[in-house]
């Protein structure tokens, strides 16, 4: 079994508690139980375990607010995925994000985000806080801590960017007082982003090319979120989260730190992506930064992903929730053009891919199996376990489609039943980042560089490897499961490779290769298409799923969660709320 690097069990005795938000008011003026004192912070030993407990906030996140696999907010709020489970009421606060118009600044939902995210970020200022107390003749570790601390709250500040674009910076410098007084607005959008970059940055000059331990980032990782940052923050938003520009320099960037990743000669991608999806091949070769879980591990519960434990369907080889579940935009989407194996583009959506017969009467991306728990198609890889629409709870309102991804194969030996529930956890770790998404990355910059040309290679060999894997989408006698083509962008013969189309391809080839992994909502705002494309969406998803009747994406508010209603009354009033939210 793999064993646990940062064990939730073996934190330190005592809870750390270091104020983020609060108020003046009395009851939050003292000493807590179990304080731990700057001076009780000034061994190599005490800081070295504060530095295990800010990595344990990576595997601590739980399905009530999932802020490592962001399902809920990058899935559910696009067109890839709906809320699942029993119904609207199911978990019914999610029901409110996923139509948009009703979410509010008091629903609890952002706010759990909002606070489990700080609670991150504060473990990582109390250890870099400690380390820059020690010397280097003591700690001979010191700067290379200091680079993964830096990393991690580079990480955690980046999902805090992409959910609520403004937040209060706290940093290892600040002290209780200077952190009341911080605003969300202290910094601009641009600032913010170039905060997280500078984390990221520093990571990236002060870590190994390797690490013995896994779980550790080294200095590849921090090249490839570094070169993710700047990719986000080259897309200019204006105050009404509209782009109103695109950084070039920034892009020239990008394009040159996801080249040292690339050539670097440590990552590749994998034969079949599959293995992307599966247990047996986790730290594989495609994989640079990933949370690690583990199971059977000396602990009395192990620590597996609590974050997608309402995701797995109600097969009788597992348990709960069938949340999480495919949109049937995503399934058509996988269609693909049978005179030219190229995606369907502006005619994908013009009928349901539901019957048997559909799957054999149209042509499709290999993704598509690897993604979706389909009806009579074989699930997770197993020709003997054939997928019914009996595994969704609510098939009426969501429709048939599980995820899978996410998933794993019912006699895995990372696969548990949480004790005293029903729904299933697993040990699989989850992909931070890989090394496909570096390379669409480089070609999106290359795209709107207006070098398009070189990004048409790199797109192809992330077409390429889908094509390739095929051996395992089989029917029991040997048949194919679905009836695919998929080809590669030949310009001249099945298109026109221009910037423009090519950056079609691009958004199309993202949606596929990450499809129910959490980056599509983000994708769409980076983009600055997030308003046409879900109302879109949701004008021909409505015909499919009444509970969407009233959905609607306001754009200019809809791009990001308000700022909790809880934090802003914490604050004093201080905390200023979010374009487009009363």
């Amino acid at each position: 079994m793999k064993a646990n690097k940062y064990c939730k069990a073996y934190l330190l005795p005592a809870i750390i508690i270091f104020v983020l938000s609060c108020t003046r008011s009395k009851f939050l003026e003292y000493d807590p139980q179990g304080y731990l004192s700057e001076e009780q912070l000034n061994t190599p030993e005490a800081v070295e375990k504060i530095c295990n407990a800010a990595y344990a906030t990576l595997a601590a996140g739980h399905w009530s607010a999932p802020y490592m696999s962001q399902w809920m907010w990058d899935d559910v709020r696009s067109d890839d995925a709906y809320k699942g489970g029993g119904g609207t009421n199911d978990q019914g606060q999610w029901n409110l994000w996923e139509g948009y118009k009703y979410g509010t600044p008091e629903v609890n939902g952002p706010d759990q985000m909002w606070f489990n995210l700080f609670e991150c970020i504060q473990r990582t200022n109390i250890a870099l806080k400690g380390l820059n107390q020690l010397e280097e003749s003591t700690f001979p570790l010191k700067k290379e801590r200091i680079a993964e601390m830096r990393f991690l709250r580079g990480l955690f500040y980046s999902r805090l960017k992409v959910l609520f674009k403004y937040f209060p910076y706290l940093d290892e410098t600040m002290d209780n007082e200077a952190i009341r007084n911080v605003s969300n607005r202290e910094l601009s959008d641009q600032e913010l982003w170039e905060r997280i970059d500078n984390d990221f940055d520093f990571a990236s000059n002060n870590l190994p090319g390797t690490q013995s331990q896994v779980g550790r980032p080294n200095k590849f990782a921090a090249i490839a979120m570094l070169a993710r940052t700047r990719l986000f923050r080259a897309y200019v938003q204006d105050e009404n989260n509209q782009v109103s520009s695109i950084n070039n320099s920034l892009l020239e960037d990008v394009v040159r730190l996801t080249s040292e990743v690339i050539t670097s000669g440590v990552y590749e991608l994998h034969d079949d992506i599959r293995k992307n999806f599966l247990w047996d091949f986790d730290n594989g070769i495609e994989s640079i930064f990933a949370v690690q879980y583990s199971i059977s591990d000396g602990t009395p519960f192990g620590n597996t992903n609590m974050e997608r434990a309402l995701n797995y369907n109600t097969s009788s080889r597992y348990g709960c929730c069938s949340f999480h579940q495919p949109s049937q935009n995503l399934v058509n989407a996988f269609r693909t053009d049978p005179a030219t194996g190229l995606p369907l583009f502006d005619n994908y959506n013009d009928a349901p891919m539901i019957e048997p017969e559909d799957f054999q009467e149209n042509t499709f991306d290999p993704r598509l199996d690897h993604t979706i728990g389909i009806p009579g198609h074989p699930f997770k890889y197993d020709p003997d376990f054939i997928y019914s629409t009996g595994w969704v709870r609510d098939p009426t309102s969501y429709g048939p489609f599980s995820p899978m991804r996410e998933t794993q194969k019912p006699d895995c030996p990372c696969l548990t039943v949480s004790i005293g529930y029903a729904y299933n956890t697993d040990s699989k770790n989850l992909d931070v980042i890989r090394f496909d998404d570096v390379l669409l990355n480089k070609a999106e910059a290359l795209i709107q560089l207006g070098r398009e040309a070189e990004a048409l290679p790199i797109i192809n060999q992330v077409r390429e490897r889908a094509g390739q894997s095929v051996e395992y989408l089989k029917m029991k006698n040997g048949d194919p499961i679905s009836n695919y083509k998929i080809d590669l962008y030949k310009p001249g013969v099945n298109c026109t490779w221009t910037k423009e189309f090519a950056f079609k391809a691009l958004q199309w080839e993202r949606r596929l290769e990450f499809a129910m992994e959490g980056s599509r909502f983000s994708d769409l705002v980076r983009w600055g298409i997030a308003e046409q494309t879900l109302n879109k969406y949701l004008q021909k998803e409505k015909e499919y799923r009444k509970y969407l009747i009233e959905a609607e994406f306001t754009r200019g508010r809809d791009e990001y969660l308000p700022i909790p209603q809880q934090q802003i009354n914490l604050s004093g009033g201080l905390y200023q709320q979010n374009v487009g939210y009363h």
